[in-house]
Protein backbone atom coordinates (compact mmCIF):
# COMPACT_ATOMS: atom_id res chain seq x y z
CA UNK A 1 0.00 0.00 0.00
CA UNK A 2 1.43 3.55 -0.61
CA UNK A 3 1.02 6.47 1.47
CA UNK A 4 0.88 10.34 1.00
CA UNK A 5 3.39 11.72 2.88
CA UNK A 6 2.22 14.55 5.06
CA UNK A 7 0.63 15.49 9.03
CA UNK A 8 -2.51 13.69 10.11
CA UNK A 9 -4.78 13.93 12.74
CA UNK A 10 -6.96 11.55 13.71
CA UNK A 11 -10.66 12.75 16.26
CA UNK A 12 -12.07 9.64 17.82
CA UNK A 13 -14.84 10.18 19.68
CA UNK A 14 -15.98 7.23 21.66
CA UNK A 15 -18.87 6.01 23.74
CA UNK A 16 -16.10 6.17 27.34
CA UNK A 17 -13.60 8.21 25.71
CA UNK A 18 -12.57 11.14 23.42
CA UNK A 19 -8.73 11.23 22.06
CA UNK A 20 -6.57 12.84 19.74
CA UNK A 21 -4.12 12.02 17.63
CA UNK A 22 -1.68 13.87 15.46
CA UNK A 23 1.71 12.64 13.44
CA UNK A 24 3.96 12.59 10.40
CA UNK A 25 3.15 10.11 8.11
CA UNK A 26 5.60 8.97 5.60
CA UNK A 27 5.59 7.48 1.92
CA UNK A 28 6.73 4.02 3.69
CA UNK A 29 3.54 3.90 6.33
CA UNK A 30 5.96 5.12 9.18
CA UNK A 31 4.45 7.24 11.74
CA UNK A 32 5.81 9.84 14.01
CA UNK A 33 3.42 10.81 16.92
CA UNK A 34 4.01 14.55 17.40
CA UNK A 35 0.67 15.08 19.93
CA UNK A 36 -1.72 12.37 21.56
CA UNK A 37 -4.90 13.69 24.27
CA UNK A 38 -6.91 11.54 25.72
CA UNK A 39 -10.29 12.37 27.96
CA UNK A 40 -13.00 10.50 29.50
CA UNK A 41 -16.06 12.53 28.20
CA UNK A 42 -19.22 9.38 28.56
CA UNK A 43 -20.45 10.53 25.23
CA UNK A 44 -22.70 7.27 26.07
CA UNK A 45 -24.21 7.28 29.30
CA UNK A 46 -27.39 6.63 29.23
CA UNK A 47 -27.67 5.83 25.70
CA UNK A 48 -28.08 2.06 25.89
CA UNK A 49 -31.31 3.19 27.63
CA UNK A 50 -32.66 6.24 26.33
CA UNK A 51 -31.43 5.83 22.41
CA UNK A 52 -30.52 9.71 22.07
CA UNK A 53 -27.20 11.34 23.57
CA UNK A 54 -27.96 13.91 26.06
CA UNK A 55 -27.17 17.51 26.31
CA UNK A 56 -24.94 17.22 28.79
CA UNK A 57 -22.91 14.54 27.38
CA UNK A 58 -22.74 16.55 23.67
CA UNK A 59 -21.41 19.51 25.87
CA UNK A 60 -18.78 17.81 27.75
CA UNK A 61 -17.56 16.57 24.14
CA UNK A 62 -18.04 19.72 22.69
CA UNK A 63 -15.41 20.90 25.41
CA UNK A 64 -12.95 18.48 24.51
CA UNK A 65 -13.03 18.99 21.01
CA UNK A 66 -12.53 22.50 21.05
CA UNK A 67 -9.46 22.33 23.37
CA UNK A 68 -8.35 19.57 20.45
CA UNK A 69 -8.89 22.28 17.99
CA UNK A 70 -6.65 24.49 19.95
CA UNK A 71 -4.14 22.01 20.42
CA UNK A 72 -3.77 21.70 16.46
CA UNK A 73 -3.80 25.94 15.83
CA UNK A 74 -1.10 25.75 18.26
CA UNK A 75 0.89 22.80 16.17
CA UNK A 76 0.54 24.61 12.97
CA UNK A 77 1.59 28.01 14.45
CA UNK A 78 4.58 26.79 15.72
CA UNK A 79 5.52 24.64 13.00
CA UNK A 80 3.79 26.22 9.41
CA UNK A 81 2.52 22.78 8.80
CA UNK A 82 -1.74 22.05 9.14
CA UNK A 83 -2.72 18.35 9.71
CA UNK A 84 -5.35 16.90 7.87
CA UNK A 85 -7.85 16.03 10.07
CA UNK A 86 -10.34 13.05 10.04
CA UNK A 87 -13.20 12.93 12.69
CA UNK A 88 -15.53 9.36 13.57
CA UNK A 89 -17.67 8.88 16.41
CA UNK A 90 -18.34 4.82 17.00
CA UNK A 91 -21.20 3.07 19.20
CA UNK A 92 -22.81 5.82 21.34
CA UNK A 93 -23.53 8.20 18.04
CA UNK A 94 -24.18 4.89 15.84
CA UNK A 95 -26.64 4.25 18.60
CA UNK A 96 -28.37 7.41 18.96
CA UNK A 97 -31.29 9.08 17.28
CA UNK A 98 -29.91 12.69 17.80
CA UNK A 99 -26.71 12.19 16.25
CA UNK A 100 -27.37 14.54 13.42
CA UNK A 101 -27.65 17.21 16.31
CA UNK A 102 -24.37 15.93 17.91
CA UNK A 103 -22.48 16.60 13.71
CA UNK A 104 -24.00 19.79 13.84
CA UNK A 105 -22.65 20.73 17.01
CA UNK A 106 -19.13 20.05 15.88
CA UNK A 107 -19.67 21.43 12.70
CA UNK A 108 -19.50 24.60 14.18
CA UNK A 109 -15.88 23.88 15.47
CA UNK A 110 -15.03 23.25 12.05
CA UNK A 111 -14.87 19.42 12.68
CA UNK A 112 -16.44 17.51 9.88
CA UNK A 113 -17.69 13.70 11.82
CA UNK A 114 -18.26 10.67 9.99
CA UNK A 115 -20.59 8.00 12.24
CA UNK A 116 -18.93 4.92 11.37
CA UNK A 117 -20.35 1.54 11.10
CA UNK A 118 -18.99 -1.43 13.33
CA UNK A 119 -17.20 -3.07 10.44
CA UNK A 120 -15.51 -0.10 9.45
CA UNK A 121 -14.36 0.64 13.06
CA UNK A 122 -12.83 -3.11 13.31
CA UNK A 123 -11.20 -2.53 10.03
CA UNK A 124 -9.64 0.43 11.07
CA UNK A 125 -8.97 -1.04 14.45
CA UNK A 126 -7.22 -4.23 12.52
CA UNK A 127 -4.90 -1.80 10.68
CA UNK A 128 -3.95 0.71 13.31
CA UNK A 129 -2.62 -2.31 15.60
CA UNK A 130 -1.77 -4.61 12.84
CA UNK A 131 0.78 -1.95 12.16
CA UNK A 132 2.89 -3.12 14.94
CA UNK A 133 2.83 -6.72 14.11
CA UNK A 134 3.22 -6.55 10.34
CA UNK A 135 3.13 -10.17 8.06
CA UNK A 136 2.15 -11.99 11.42
CA UNK A 137 -1.88 -13.74 11.85
CA UNK A 138 -3.79 -11.86 14.42
CA UNK A 139 -6.58 -11.49 15.93
CA UNK A 140 -7.43 -7.54 17.24
CA UNK A 141 -9.51 -7.41 19.94
CA UNK A 142 -10.99 -3.77 20.35
CA UNK A 143 -13.01 -3.05 23.91
CA UNK A 144 -15.06 0.07 23.42
CA UNK A 145 -17.34 1.63 26.06
CA UNK A 146 -20.64 0.52 23.56
CA UNK A 147 -19.22 -2.34 21.39
CA UNK A 148 -16.18 -4.46 21.20
CA UNK A 149 -14.71 -5.08 17.64
CA UNK A 150 -13.24 -8.64 17.16
CA UNK A 151 -10.85 -8.77 13.95
CA UNK A 152 -8.74 -11.64 12.37
CA UNK A 153 -6.21 -11.70 9.57
CA UNK A 154 -2.78 -11.13 8.57
CA UNK A 155 -0.96 -7.88 10.09
CA UNK A 156 -1.07 -5.48 7.08
CA UNK A 157 -3.51 -6.93 4.69
CA UNK A 158 -7.09 -6.63 4.76
CA UNK A 159 -9.26 -8.68 7.05
CA UNK A 160 -10.43 -11.98 6.75
CA UNK A 161 -13.30 -11.84 9.42
CA UNK A 162 -14.56 -9.01 11.49
CA UNK A 163 -17.32 -8.63 13.53
CA UNK A 164 -18.71 -5.59 15.50
CA UNK A 165 -20.93 -6.63 18.90
CA UNK A 166 -22.89 -4.59 20.48
CA UNK A 167 -20.90 -5.51 23.77
CA UNK A 168 -18.92 -2.50 25.43
CA UNK A 169 -17.65 -1.74 29.37
CA UNK A 170 -20.74 1.41 29.70
CA UNK A 171 -23.24 -0.81 28.44
CA UNK A 172 -22.49 -4.04 30.21
CA UNK A 173 -22.24 -1.74 32.73
CA UNK A 174 -25.92 0.00 32.78
CA UNK A 175 -27.58 -2.92 31.86
CA UNK A 176 -25.90 -5.87 34.38
CA UNK A 177 -24.12 -4.11 37.35
CA UNK A 178 -25.66 -2.15 39.61
CA UNK A 179 -24.65 -2.97 42.87
CA UNK A 180 -21.61 -1.60 44.67
CA UNK A 181 -18.97 -3.16 44.12
CA UNK A 182 -20.89 -5.86 41.43
CA UNK A 183 -23.26 -8.38 42.90
CA UNK A 184 -21.93 -12.16 41.78
CA UNK A 185 -25.45 -12.86 39.84
CA UNK A 186 -24.78 -9.55 38.03
CA UNK A 187 -21.78 -10.48 37.11
CA UNK A 188 -22.78 -13.99 36.20
CA UNK A 189 -25.38 -12.81 34.11
CA UNK A 190 -23.03 -10.22 32.69
CA UNK A 191 -20.51 -13.07 31.85
CA UNK A 192 -22.94 -15.03 29.91
CA UNK A 193 -24.81 -12.77 27.82
CA UNK A 194 -21.01 -11.97 26.50
CA UNK A 195 -20.18 -15.47 26.25
CA UNK A 196 -23.12 -16.34 24.42
CA UNK A 197 -22.64 -13.59 21.74
CA UNK A 198 -18.44 -14.15 21.70
CA UNK A 199 -18.66 -17.79 20.96
CA UNK A 200 -20.02 -19.19 17.63
CA UNK A 201 -17.70 -16.19 16.29
CA UNK A 202 -14.67 -17.60 17.96
CA UNK A 203 -15.36 -20.88 16.26
CA UNK A 204 -15.45 -18.97 13.06
CA UNK A 205 -12.05 -17.25 13.41
CA UNK A 206 -10.70 -20.86 14.37
CA UNK A 207 -13.01 -22.76 11.30
CA UNK A 208 -10.66 -20.12 9.42
CA UNK A 209 -7.33 -21.28 10.24
CA UNK A 210 -7.09 -18.18 12.82
CA UNK A 211 -7.31 -20.11 16.06
CA UNK A 212 -3.45 -19.60 16.89
CA UNK A 213 -3.16 -16.14 15.77
CA UNK A 214 -1.79 -13.74 17.86
CA UNK A 215 -4.59 -12.34 20.64
CA UNK A 216 -3.72 -8.42 20.75
CA UNK A 217 -6.08 -6.24 23.07
CA UNK A 218 -5.99 -2.29 22.29
CA UNK A 219 -8.22 0.65 24.05
CA UNK A 220 -8.23 1.61 27.50
CA UNK A 221 -9.21 -1.86 29.36
CA UNK A 222 -6.49 -3.50 27.62
CA UNK A 223 -4.21 -0.79 28.47
CA UNK A 224 -5.38 -1.02 32.38
CA UNK A 225 -4.73 -4.27 33.16
CA UNK A 226 -0.69 -3.52 32.46
CA UNK A 227 -0.87 0.23 34.13
CA UNK A 228 -2.74 -1.56 37.19
CA UNK A 229 -0.59 -4.98 37.11
CA UNK A 230 2.59 -2.91 37.19
CA UNK A 231 1.58 -0.07 39.67
CA UNK A 232 2.31 2.56 37.10
CA UNK A 233 1.60 5.73 38.63
CA UNK A 234 2.26 7.52 35.68
CA UNK A 235 1.20 5.74 32.75
CA UNK A 236 4.50 4.86 30.86
CA UNK A 237 2.79 4.16 27.18
CA UNK A 238 6.69 2.40 25.99
CA UNK A 239 5.99 -0.36 29.15
CA UNK A 240 2.30 -1.14 27.68
CA UNK A 241 3.42 -1.35 24.30
CA UNK A 242 3.83 -5.47 23.68
CA UNK A 243 3.24 -6.19 27.39
CA UNK A 244 2.00 -9.40 27.34
CA UNK A 245 -0.97 -10.36 30.08
CA UNK A 246 -1.36 -14.04 31.05
CA UNK A 247 -4.84 -15.09 32.19
CA UNK A 248 -3.62 -15.18 35.43
CA UNK A 249 -2.61 -11.86 36.05
CA UNK A 250 -5.84 -10.47 33.97
CA UNK A 251 -7.86 -12.66 36.73
CA UNK A 252 -6.12 -10.78 39.85
CA UNK A 253 -6.41 -7.44 38.55
CA UNK A 254 -10.05 -8.31 37.87
CA UNK A 255 -10.26 -9.89 41.46
CA UNK A 256 -8.94 -6.17 42.60
CA UNK A 257 -11.77 -4.41 40.98
CA UNK A 258 -14.56 -5.88 41.52
CA UNK A 259 -13.81 -6.93 45.20
CA UNK A 260 -14.34 -3.02 46.35
CA UNK A 261 -16.91 -0.23 45.55
CA UNK A 262 -16.55 2.72 43.48
CA UNK A 263 -14.85 4.64 45.79
CA UNK A 264 -12.15 2.04 46.39
CA UNK A 265 -11.47 1.23 42.85
CA UNK A 266 -10.80 4.67 41.78
CA UNK A 267 -7.43 4.82 44.67
CA UNK A 268 -6.34 1.58 42.43
CA UNK A 269 -2.93 2.65 41.39
CA UNK A 270 -2.46 2.51 37.93
CA UNK A 271 -6.69 3.21 37.07
CA UNK A 272 -7.61 6.67 35.40
CA UNK A 273 -10.41 7.05 38.18
CA UNK A 274 -12.63 8.40 35.49
CA UNK A 275 -12.87 4.87 34.59
CA UNK A 276 -13.56 3.38 37.62
CA UNK A 277 -17.33 3.05 36.75
CA UNK A 278 -17.11 0.86 33.89
CA UNK A 279 -13.72 -1.09 34.35
CA UNK A 280 -15.06 -4.21 36.07
CA UNK A 281 -17.13 -4.93 32.79
CA UNK A 282 -14.46 -4.55 30.77
CA UNK A 283 -12.64 -6.94 32.94
CA UNK A 284 -15.47 -9.37 32.45
CA UNK A 285 -15.61 -8.61 29.02
CA UNK A 286 -11.63 -9.50 27.82
CA UNK A 287 -12.12 -12.62 30.60
CA UNK A 288 -14.77 -13.85 27.92
CA UNK A 289 -13.22 -13.24 24.79
CA UNK A 290 -9.69 -14.79 26.28
CA UNK A 291 -12.30 -17.75 27.76
CA UNK A 292 -14.25 -17.89 23.90
CA UNK A 293 -10.94 -17.97 22.11
CA UNK A 294 -9.50 -20.46 24.54
CA UNK A 295 -6.56 -18.48 25.11
CA UNK A 296 -4.18 -18.08 28.12
CA UNK A 297 -2.50 -14.56 27.50
CA UNK A 298 -3.20 -11.45 25.05
CA UNK A 299 -0.80 -8.63 23.62
CA UNK A 300 -1.71 -5.57 24.59
CA UNK A 301 -0.77 -2.89 21.78
CA UNK A 302 -1.21 1.14 21.98
CA UNK A 303 -1.63 1.05 18.35
CA UNK A 304 -4.82 0.97 17.38
CA UNK A 305 -7.83 3.18 15.97
CA UNK A 306 -5.81 6.27 16.24
CA UNK A 307 -3.18 5.22 13.82
CA UNK A 308 -5.72 3.06 11.92
CA UNK A 309 -7.34 6.31 11.16
CA UNK A 310 -4.13 8.07 10.12
CA UNK A 311 -3.07 5.28 7.93
CA UNK A 312 -5.96 5.50 6.30
CA UNK A 313 -6.34 9.02 5.55
CA UNK A 314 -2.87 8.95 4.60
CA UNK A 315 -3.69 5.80 2.07
CA UNK A 316 -6.03 8.11 0.63
CA UNK A 317 -9.12 6.48 1.32
CA UNK A 318 -12.37 8.26 2.95
CA UNK A 319 -13.17 7.65 7.11
CA UNK A 320 -16.46 5.32 5.33
CA UNK A 321 -18.95 7.55 7.32
CA UNK A 322 -22.38 6.21 7.89
CA UNK A 323 -25.18 8.89 7.17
Amino acid sequence: MGYIAGRYAALDIGTVTCRLLVADVGAAGEVCVLAKRYAITNLGQGVDATGRLSEEAMGRVRATVASYMETLAALQAETGVPAKLTAVATSAARDAENADEFRAMLAGLGVTLAVIPGQREAALSFLGAGSAFAGEPVVVVDIGGGSTEVVGGIAGADPQLARSFDIGCRRVTERFLHADPPAPDELAAARQWTYGQFAPYFQELRDAGLGGARLVAVAGTATTVVSVRDAMEVYDSARVHKSQVTRSQLDEVYRRFSSVPLDGRRRIVGLDPGRAPVIVAGMVILQEVLEAAGADSFTVSESDILEGIILNAAAGFPSGGCD
